[in-house]
């Protein structure tokens, strides 16, 4: 059976935190956040609104009062809360003690890794906000608690750990396709597709030999570009050719 993990108020104990928010008036005062980073997401609405619901209850169940809402259309987890659009706003209202806690489905809906978890969680404890995490493996948790904190540090750890095994997994599989000459990415100039299958292309094998007998002669890839512009050569998606084209091509060919 999954139990929800007590909290303790900021007031409950002594120090800077209770002072702080006791001064502010924000003890039972919360902040929901909210991100889906994919456009269906933002048009469906259907993530958002799944969201808001359950954040929403736990803040009624929890006691607390919402003051907040904050809403991450279509933002990658991977950028920093503090450089997002609404989390600056977040940011704000934490530094400012409007806030005591903050309330999210899941850990990666704030942060991009184990270590942005955990040193921005202990920033926050250090001004007495708690953290609330609803859906923590089918748990409820909050970072007000002694065993919340403990519980925060072991499961972002694993789910920084199966990130990174996600991580090896795809890139084995990768090297593998490609060394198998199968579809592995956005299929690379010099090649077709066939199925799952990569067969060498003619017409742009032979324009590539141009480009190292250009680069051999001293031409720039600047100027190779330019020379392939004036030629009418297509690139892989019918645009222009710039010198980045030129040198991405020429280091993987």
């Amino acid at each position: 059976m999954c139990l929800m993990i007590p909290f303790e108020h900021p007031t409950e104990g002594g120090g800077d935190m209770a002072r702080k928010a006791k001064r502010n008036g924000s003890e039972t005062k919360a902040a929901l956040y909210i991100r889906v980073s994919t456009v269906h997401q933002v048009e469906s609405g259907c993530s958002l609104a799944a969201q808001a619901e359950r954040l929403t209850a736990y803040a009624k169940s929890a006691g607390l009062e919402i003051v907040a809402v904050f809403r991450e259309e279509g933002i990658s987890g991977g950028i920093p809360i503090s450089q997002r659009p609404e989390g600056q706003e977040l940011v704000s209202m934490i530094e400012a003690g409007e806030v005591g806690h903050v309330i999210a489905l899941k850990l990666d809906r704030l942060f991009r890794s184990n270590i942005d978890a955990l040193r921005t969680v202990e920033e926050w404890d250090r001004l007495g906000i708690s953290l609330h995490l609803t859906d923590m493996g089918g748990c409820a948790m909050s970072t007000g608690s002694a065993v919340g904190k403990m519980m925060l540090a072991m499961m972002s750890a694993y789910a920084q750990f199966e990130k990174d095994l996600i991580g090896e997994r795809t890139a084995a599989a990768l090297l593998h396709k490609k060394e198998n000459n199968q579809v592995y990415s956005p299929v690379p100039y010099g090649r077709s597709r066939d199925g799952d299958a990569l067969l060498e292309n003619e017409d742009e094998l032979g324009v590539i030999e141009k480009m190292r007998t250009w680069q051999d002669e001293g031409l720039s890839l600047r100027g190779i570009a330019a020379r392939l512009n004036e030629q009418g050569v297509p690139t892989k998606q019918g645009r222009t050719w710039h010198a980045s084209t030129v040198r991405g091509i020429l280091g993987a060919a």
